[in-house]
């Protein structure tokens, strides 16, 4: 899912801008790391986190401390962009060949009230086994998005509980194997694409 879900005429266009600046901010910092090698002063993106994954066990930015990171915050109900895009990381990860064993893909929700623990396990799975998904409490999921700066709102669509989409930036954060971030990867790129753009930033 995009910055701008979507048929709403009121709002939609200011969460469309704010998602785009933060994707430009993002890639523009992306470049300067990418040309400089460090993470310049002011800039925080990423950070500590505390989740659950699939199986209910908690994890944090710890747990896969020692490999690169590449973060993506969407949801399962996401109907075009978030599928497109572990569509693209599955296939990216395959044309890496060894560097694949590198990176730790994950997929966090931004929608912890309907993707628990075996929901977001289920589809993590459809996309390959090399991504995992987590969730958590909606204090750990919002902790989580504004330490790597993403934004996220729900945006009801008629009366009814789980009648509703939700609005969220779509960027890849890769982070290195010392908890740093790198650099943003872009969303939209297809898989052969996205592996080159990795290959050169894990080099």
């Amino acid at each position: 899912m995009n910055t701008t879900t979507d048929r709403r005429p009121s709002n939609g266009t200011a969460y469309a801008i704010i998602g785009l600046l933060v994707a430009v901010m993002l890639l523009a910092a992306g470049g300067y790391l990418f040309l400089s090698g460090s993470q310049p002063a002011g800039l925080s993106v990423g950070g500590p986190f505390s989740l659950i994954d699939g199986d209910r066990k908690p994890v944090t930015d710890q747990t896969w401390h020692g490999k690169y990171l590449l973060v993506y915050f969407g949801y399962t109900f996401c109907p075009d962009v978030c599928p497109t895009t572990l569509n693209n990381v599955a296939d990216a990860l395959d044309k890496l060949g060894p560097k694949a064993d590198r990176l730790q893909p994950l997929f966090i929700t931004v929608d912890p009230k309907r993707d628990t623990p075996a929901v977001v396990k289920q589809y993590a799975a459809a996309f390959g086994s090399r991504i995992v998904g987590l969730t958590g409490t909606p204090e750990q999921i919002a902790a989580a998005a504004k330490a790597y700066r993403v934004y996220y709102a729900e945006h009801r669509t008629g009366p009814g509980p789980d009648d509703y989409s939700m609005d969220h930036s779509s960027v890849l954060y890769l982070m290195g194997p010392d908890g740093r971030f790198i650099a943003p990867v872009r969303a939209d790129q297809n898989g052969p694409e996205m592996a080159a753009s990795l290959a050169k930033l894990m080099s």
